[in-house]
């Protein structure tokens, strides 16, 4: 699991395709001093396995087609860069939200611009129609790895206001407008969903339910 909370941004510096799964390796000072073998990573919101690491330079994992197709990754090339997070460790706070680094679909960079007479940022973004009823005002949603709290909503678009230091120290500042965007909506809204479609269970007592549940 993790919060969506950025701790370093790599560079991607190689992108190897074959008959099998792609391979990813990306330069992270950082990330790849606390890896290990097989542990999880999360690359711009999509949670990866570490298979060869390069303490203190680098960190390579396996993009399986279903990751390639459901994903940006695929599209990346060498220096683009990414944002890394390392799974939440047990005990530790949750500053963002629960992250699980499953990506729901891509969307598209519309804008980042500076607000006038301001210094935070406005994003806004397109997303799948599909996923729209999952996103709401003051609500949670992760882009590229980073757990962001919507302004606006307006049919597949949606606003976001950037302070300044998540500008800095994500990817962010990167991108281009139609970028592709990893995004994953927030999963609690996934389980009210589901418990809503449910038909409430009886709560009556009767003596076969009784005998079925055993006394």
């Amino acid at each position: 699991m993790f919060t969506g909370l950025i701790e370093e941004v790599g560079q991607i510096a190689e992108m190897a395709a074959n008959d099998g799964p792609g391979r990813l390796t990306v330069t992270a000072m950082q990330a790849s001093r606390e890896l290990k073998l097989g542990d999880s990573v999360a690359v711009s919101g999509v949670c990866l396995t570490a298979v060869k690491i390069v303490p203190g330079k680098s960190f390579s994992a396996d993009l399986a087609p279903e990751t390639l197709s459901r994903t940006s990754l695929g599209r990346l090339s060498h220096g683009a860069l990414v944002n890394l997070e390392l799974p939440m460790k047990a005990g530790t706070r949750l500053g963002g939200h629960v992250v699980q680094g499953h990506v729901d679909g891509t969307g598209k960079l519309l804008s980042l611009k500076k607000i006038k007479e301001g210094e935070d940022y406005w994003l806004q973004i397109s997303i799948p129609r599909e996923l729209t009823h999952y996103v709401v005002e003051k609500g949670s949603i992760t882009i590229e790895g980073i757990s962001l709290t919507v302004a606006k909503v307006a049919k597949t678009e949606v606003s976001i206001a950037i302070i300044p230091h998540t500008y800095k120290v994500t990817n962010l500042h990167s991108l281009q407008p139609a970028a592709p965007l990893n995004i994953e909506v927030d999963v609690l809204a996934k389980y009210a969903e589901k418990m809503a479609q449910q038909k409430p269970a009886s709560s009556s007592i009767t003596m076969e339910r009784l005998i079925k549940e055993g006394f």
